[in-house]
């Protein structure tokens, strides 16, 4: 099975930063949700979701940034790179590369890693240099890469995430791998090595991995259309602001009137969330979905901006307190788990499929203009924040907004 690129997107080119107080916020975030993926399904599942340029761009709206824009990418795979890789050893995740100078240090980085796991650290830098050449300069579309990050597991999986620009169009287009292929040879310990024995480590020089090595190859071979007609294309709008055409109002409807109509005494399987204020679980519904939910759910990410906003405002500011609130409990629910106390985790896994199950019967009234104008008033409860500043009282109560 030759490998493949697993997906790109093409993004509005925005510059600017991201303020500490999200940054901060989207690693702890970032961390929670992987923790509970790998708890959940195990690292495997991370990187083939990392491969994903749907849920990729879901899990950037679920975090705070702007909905559409290219720095998702740079912003996200920095907060994950800063969070995860100081658990990497425990969480057997190691996230190489960044952007710019840092991308050219991904190769040495995966020395290392090699050095820590026993992985054919030559191997995965080999890898990581033909995804990039395959991107940069086999397919010549006109993206001058400009982001690299290699995400390899300890079993020695991998994704990338890349990123080029087109100063042309003004637009970005991400690059996603994926080393499904390569599955079979993980484990495969070498028959004879020189040096300190460090257990069971991978051989993708020996003679049985000749296929994948042989597929590695195949993909500089590839022509650009027959790559782009296999791969799922994730095509962003230049607006700013999130419209109804962006977001499936029938999903979204759901779970806001599960949030804030229904009671979360009502549900059996949400007993464990009490306390919770009907804000934070619109949020930790979607974290969920982010984290249970199949790739059909993805379809729309701009609906996972409704989680935590934009640090651009669109489709509303950042409402830290509620942040602050989803992580703690997604973080407890982590903690509790690995202790053996799974109630908390179930309890959150069961938001996304209650939200699932209310579609079925729910019809919306698609005023998705209503429920952005409520976010926005109520936007300073919440601490709410842009990289403008802080939300501040309306002047007047406004009229009674009608929502889904």
């Amino acid at each position: 099975m030759a490998l493949r690129r697993s997906g790109t997107a093409d993004l509005p080119l925005h510059y600017g930063h991201v303020p500490r107080w999200l940054a901060e916020r989207m690693g702890r975030l970032g961390l929670a949700i992987t923790e509970a993926i790998i708890a959940e399904y195990g690292k495997a599942e991370v990187l083939r979701r990392l491969s994903d340029p749907f849920w990729f761009q879901s899990l950037g709206c679920v975090m705070g940034m702007d909905w559409h824009s290219s720095g998702i990418t740079t912003s996200v795979m920095g907060a994950l790179k800063r969070a995860i890789n100081p658990h990497a050893k425990e969480l057997g995740i190691y996230i190489c590369g960044g952007k710019g100078k840092t991308s050219r240090e991904t190769p040495a980085e995966l020395l290392k890693v090699g050095e820590y796991t026993g992985l054919d650290g030559d191997f995965l830098a080999r890898c990581s240099k033909l995804s990039a050449k395959v991107d940069n300069t086999a397919v010549q579309d006109g993206f001058q890469l400009y982001l690299h990050n290699f995400i390899v597991s300890s079993e020695g999986q991998w994704a990338v995430v890349q990123q080029g620009m087109s100063p042309v169009s003004t637009t970005a287009r991400r690059y996603h791998w994926h080393s499904a292929s390569l599955t079979s040879f993980v484990e495969e310990p070498h028959a004879s090595i020189c040096g300190e024995n460090q257990g069971n480590i991978l051989n993708m020089v020996a003679r049985e991995a000749s296929p994948t090595r042989s597929s590695l190859m195949e993909m500089a071979h590839e022509s650009p259309e027959r790559m782009l007609k296999e791969i799922r294309q994730l095509v962003m709008p230049s607006h700013h602001e999130v419209q109804a055409k962006d977001v499936d109002i029938k999903r979204l409807g759901s779970i806001l009137w599960l949030a804030h109509e229904k009671q979360p005494k009502d549900f059996e399987e949400l007993l464990l969330l009490e306390g919770l204020g009907p804000r934070t679980l619109q949020s930790l519904t979607l974290v969920s979905e982010v984290i249970y939910g199949t790739p059909s759910r993805f379809k729309d990410p701009a609906r996972f901006s409704f989680a935590h906003g934009g640090k651009d405002g669109h489709p509303f500011p950042v409402p830290v307190k509620v942040y602050d609130e989803t992580i703690a409990t997604l973080k407890t629910a982590v903690e509790k788990a690995k202790l053996g106390e799974s109630d908390k985790q179930q309890a959150i896994k069961s938001l996304s499929d209650l939200s699932i199950r209310a579609e079925k019967d729910f019809i919306p009234n698609t005023n998705l203009d209503a429920v952005i104008a409520k976010e926005r008033e109520e936007s300073w409860k919440y601490d709410g924040r842009t990289v403008f500043g802080k939300a501040t009282p309306p002047p007047k109560k406004n009229q009674q907004l009608k929502l889904f």
